[in-house]
């Protein structure tokens, strides 16, 4: 097996840019010391802060990509990625612009018509515009192919009824990239047909509900779409080509399952077992040792992948190698604490009791959310051209 093709190599300094991590490292420390941000596991899904996220646009830290044209910084993949892994390994709340800012972004760049360019872009880079993604539907599970979600064309626009699901922050977000079947489902062409719309959360039609985690913190909706209007011309929000969904989806999933957030989502936790074991309240373990290098060897795969989006080369088959080996060992870090369980030393309301907590609830979603595993590894063995 020629192992180039399933992850790009790495290219570049990869100390070149220990100046911005230093940077961002130190800002965090300074809001933690503050007292204005906390410190939690899955702080991507789980740590909405929308104060934190103006913060961060404060100092340039969002829509790094973003050309200064449409309002953003015009930096690197590769500096985007050095802050968002120094981001997520601090557990800081990056809940509020993380979609926006990983997925939204480059899709606009790539999809999106000027006008819709130049409404978001600029409000996403100063951290004042929030997105969720509509992608799953009840009883589909990780088929994208098999969404029911319709879009029949009206006089100006477009009509979308159906219903998406597990669609993380939508009660909070102020739009979400829909995708919706535009032509009848075709057996024997399951892709073909599908369309995206960028949908105003707060249109008429649209009605978010709920989903309480079994810890009782809300996080995920159900959002039902029932005859909800969206406009199409030069000033519309059809995103991309009608009938070219599947493709575009795809396009998106590679920035969605390649990044750090799929490896370090119980990063902090294992920084604060390791603290433990140093201070004796906890036993000392080999495994430890055996985690940490794990995440070092995906730090090394995702930075490659994000060398590769920069390049813009193909890389969806290395995009689910990551996430497929990061999720897994995300999962097992929490395993791993749970066992170790709680120092005795520490109070009843001690951070550590929250984030183990927190890691343990959060644990079962890591290798299903942007694509089970399952589904992942059949991705990675048709990239490998295996049968």
């Amino acid at each position: 097996m020629n192992m180039t093709r399933l992850v790009p190599p790495v290219a570049g300094d990869p100390h070149g840019l220990d100046d911005v991590r230093l940077q961002v490292r130190q800002f965090v420390a300074e809001q933690q010391q503050a007292g204005r941000i906390g410190r939690s596991a899955d702080c991507w899904l789980t740590g909405w802060d929308e104060d934190f996220t103006r913060a961060l646009a404060a100092r340039g830290w969002l829509g790094m990509t973003v050309p200064v044209e449409y309002g953003g910084h015009g930096r690197s993949h590769q500096e985007r990625f050095v802050v968002t892994e120094e981001l997520l390994a601090a557990g800081a709340p990056v809940g509020a612009h993380w979609i926006a800012d990983r997925q939204i972004v480059p899709s606009l760049l790539k999809y999106g018509t000027e006008s819709q360019k130049r409404k978001f872009l600029p409000a996403i880079a100063k951290g004042e515009c929030y997105f969720a993604i509509g992608m799953s539907e009840p009883d589909s599970g990780s088929d994208l192919a098999s969404v029911r979600t319709k879009a029949e064309p009206v006089d100006g626009g477009w009509r979308i009824t159906g219903a998406k699901v597990w669609t993380s922050g939508a009660h909070l977000a102020h739009a979400f990239i829909c995708l919706a079947r535009t032509a009848p489902l075709d057996p024997a062409h399951r892709h073909d047909g599908l369309s995206q719309f960028i949908v105003d959360l707060r249109t008429p039609g649209v009605d978010i509900r709920p989903i309480i985690s079994m810890n009782g913190k809300h996080h995920f909706n159900e959002v039902i779409l029932d005859e909800v209007f969206v406009p199409d011309g030069p000033d519309g929000m059809v995103f991309g080509t009608i009938g070219a969904g599947w493709q575009q989806v795809t396009s998106e999933l590679s920035f969605e399952r390649s990044g750090p957030e799929r490896f370090l989502s119980t990063f902090p936790l294992l920084a604060d077992v390791a603290g433990h074991m140093s201070a004796r309240t906890l036993p000392r373990h080999t495994d430890l040792g055996r985690y940490v290098a794990r995440i070092a060897g995906l730090h090394q795969m995702s930075t490659a992948v994000a060398g590769a989006l920069q390049r813009h080369e193909p890389a969806d088959t290395a995009a689910a190698v990551v996430k497929v080996l990061g999720t897994t060992t995300e999962g097992d870090i929490a395993d791993f604490a749970d066992v170790l369980g709680i120092p005795d030393e520490i109070d009843d309301d001690d951070p550590y009791r929250t984030m183990l907590a927190d890691a343990v609830v959060q644990r079962a979603g890591f290798t299903l959310r942007g694509g089970t595993n399952e589904v992942l590894r059949g991705v990675i063995a048709r990239g490998l051209g295996m049968r």
